[in-house]
């Protein structure tokens, strides 16, 4: 038997989740000549939710990841790549002979992969982006509208300080091509396409991507676990408390515990698959743990007991507000209606009884004297495991 759960790659049917609202949004969007700007945050599908749209089209699209690319010059390279992919070199030929700066372009004859570069000068990069982007114009067509996706493109603001006006510019002029911005960190997207002095203001039309209804994803697990488990609702309804509907968390925990069942493990087989990942990922949060300072542990464990730190009366509401951006910023926290520990595995590890390199933030208040000062601990009673607090309770979310 297959899994019928996947995770650490795009998705697509059989193991797509819902999102059938959003999906078709999208795939009616891209009928328009406008460009659309997606945000959620890490692992909500985004990526496998437009790839899927995308290809629902059957028009001709390529897709960057901003993430990947270091430079301009890197950034015209990629996207050459996947332009050569796309309409293949014989037919690009005529293309390249116009470009300004003559790529380096190479094909691997085991694999029939290319490789593309150009060779870094000044002004280089500006225009190598100024030729690929307008060799992007003239390839689209009426009768094939070619949809361009940059996946994580907030990053553009660590490529090259001015790399978005030069976008924007080119980008604003052009005609029959559909632009796609997927992004997972709210603030930096926000600042790109909702700031009135930013180059990409309102450039596209803003989507927010949220958790998949409970309802909608207690059905899709059910179904997938009727087979191998004797309560697949009950298991259903722990799957989703335990991980707060969060999309990516949700399909390992899944594919765990169906795992589990097959090996015919079926007494406690949730928590035994929540203490197999844990116990995978040990060595990975105690490095992600060690690397936090003081404040960033006290906000991190105020959370984990379902407080919002932010109303922390004890504290400086300078300090807890920069530890709540800073944790946001870098994808450890989320927040909807309250602030969440974005791995709720990672939130188990740190809210464990068991973990005794960390017990103290479980068992101890800690008061800062000040924003620089070092904190003073203020011993309270161990907590018995019976009253221990329990882990935040699951939330439903609406689709967009």
């Amino acid at each position: 038997m297959e899994n019928p759960f996947k995770i650490g790659s795009l998705v697509d049917t059989p193991y797509f989740t819902d999102r059938v609202k959003e999906l078709d949004y999208i795939v009616q969007f891209l009928k328009s000549e406008n460009h659309l700007v997606l945000m959620s945050p890490r692992r909500f599908g985004k990526s496998s939710l437009v790839k899927k749209a995308v290809v629902q089209t059957q028009r001709p699209y390529l897709w960057l990841n901003m993430q990947a690319v270091l430079s301009k010059e890197d950034f015209a390279a990629k996207l050459l790549k996947e332009l050569l992919n796309q309409f293949k070199l014989e037919k690009m030929k005529h293309y390249l002979r116009n470009f300004r700066i003559i790529p380096s372009i190479n094909m691997n004859p085991m694999t029939d992969e290319l490789s593309v570069s150009f060779q870094p000068s000044t002004d280089s990069g500006t225009t190598a982006i100024e030729d690929v982007l307008n060799t992007i114009q003239k390839v689209s067509t009426p009768q094939n509208k070619l949809i361009v996706v940059f996946d994580e493109f907030q990053s553009i603001l660590e490529i090259d300080k001015n790399m978005d006006k030069q976008l924007r510019s080119i980008m604003q002029e052009q005609t029959g091509i559909n632009y796609i911005f997927l992004g997972s960190q709210e603030s930096m997207m926000t600042d790109i396409f909702e700031r009135v002095k930013s180059p990409f203001y309102h450039f596209g039309m803003l989507m927010r991507l949220n958790k998949i209804p409970y309802e909608d994803f207690k059905s899709y697990i059910t179904d997938r676990l009727g087979d191998v488990a004797e309560q697949p609702t009950q298991i259903a309804d722990e799957i989703l408390a335990f991980t707060s509907c969060h999309p990516y968390y949700t399909q390992q925990l899944s594919f765990a515990v169906w795992n589990n069942l097959v090996a015919g493990k079926n007494e406690d087989v949730l928590q035994l698959a929540v203490e197999d990942i844990i116990t995978t990922h040990d060595l990975d949060y105690e490095r992600l743990w060690l690397n936090f300072n003081k404040t960033d542990k006290y906000v991190m464990v105020s959370i984990c007991e379902g407080n919002n730190p932010a109303q922390d009366r004890n504290q400086p509401t300078s300090t807890m507000t920069s530890a709540l951006l800073r944790l946001s910023k870098k994808g450890y926290i989320i927040r909807s209606d309250r602030y969440e520990i974005e791995d709720p595995f990672f939130r188990k590890w740190i809210y464990n009884p068991q973990n005794e390199m960390f017990a103290h933030f479980q068992t101890k208040r800690i008061i800062f004297k000040n924003e620089t000062q070092l904190f003073k601990v203020i011993p309270i009673p161990q907590k018995s495991q019976k009253n221990r607090p329990a882990s935040p309770e699951f939330y439903t979310f609406e689709g967009s």
